[in-house]
């Protein structure tokens, strides 16, 4: 199953609709002849990361959409690889969403960065607890606190990406879920869940950050941030 993002003209920033639907599709994958999932964005973006006209209807006054928590608990929750295609920007939920991917192949071209504390908010999609497990806690520190932009190189070599491509990471990508896809399902299904560890530990993670980040968005450092970043 491709989940293809398909949102070009806003650098495929995710809306409330986008989440529900990559829910909804991640979700049915379970229940359906699908062996493998693939996420893919376009070419020059992969996602430039939540649509911030939802954070400031947050921020006014809204509450955290429902969306986001069914999207980030159905990534917990699918038993099948996901593999994902990245080219170009792949800001805030664009590179979270990695950590919880089996196989990411990145083009050159792409940069990762999560600016959470730049706009006075937290880390999300539990990267609090996977970024220090995947890169160590200094690298972790320097992606989600600090907001440092990783190039596709040192992305592999922090275990954000599995392979660098030079162009059409679609086609790597797709041949590694077709690989995965020929192999014996139950065996692979296993072997993910051994290595994922607790679910329940992850989805409390989700739920605590999304506390945080809830309470930020109405913070007035967060207001003050937003503020600046419009006027940009």
């Amino acid at each position: 199953m491709t989940l293809r993002l398909n949102r070009p003209e806003k650098k495929n920033a995710l809306s409330r609709a986008m989440y529900e639907a990559l829910a909804e599709a991640m979700e049915d994958a379970g229940t359906k002849d699908v062996k493998v999932v693939l996420i893919a964005g376009q070419p020059g973006a992969f996602s430039a990361g939540n649509d911030l006209a939802d954070f400031l209807a947050v921020a006014s006054g809204g509450e955290v959409p429902q969306e986001i928590s069914r999207f980030l608990n159905a990534i917990v929750d699918l038993s099948l690889p996901l593999v994902a295609s990245v080219d170009g920007l792949a800001i805030g939920i664009g590179t979270t969403l990695l950590m919880h991917c089996d196989y990411v192949v990145a083009s050159k071209q792409s940069v990762f960065r999560t600016p959470f504390a730049d706009l006075g908010l937290t880390p999300e999609a539990a990267s609090s607890l996977l970024a220090p497990r995947l890169m160590g806690h200094q690298r972790a520190f320097a992606l989600l606190a600090i907001g440092e932009t990783f190039d596709a190189e040192a992305a592999r070599e922090a275990g954000l990406v599995t392979k660098v491509v030079e162009n059409d990471p679609d086609a790597a990508a797709l041949k590694a879920a077709q690989t995965l896809a020929a192999k014996p399902a139950e065996a692979i299904g296993i072997a993910k869940r051994l290595l994922r560890g607790d679910k329940a530990e992850i989805k409390a993670r989700i739920e605590e950050e999304i506390t945080l980040f809830s309470q930020r968005l109405v913070s007035p450092e967060a207001r003050r941030a937003f503020e600046a970043f419009l006027k940009k």
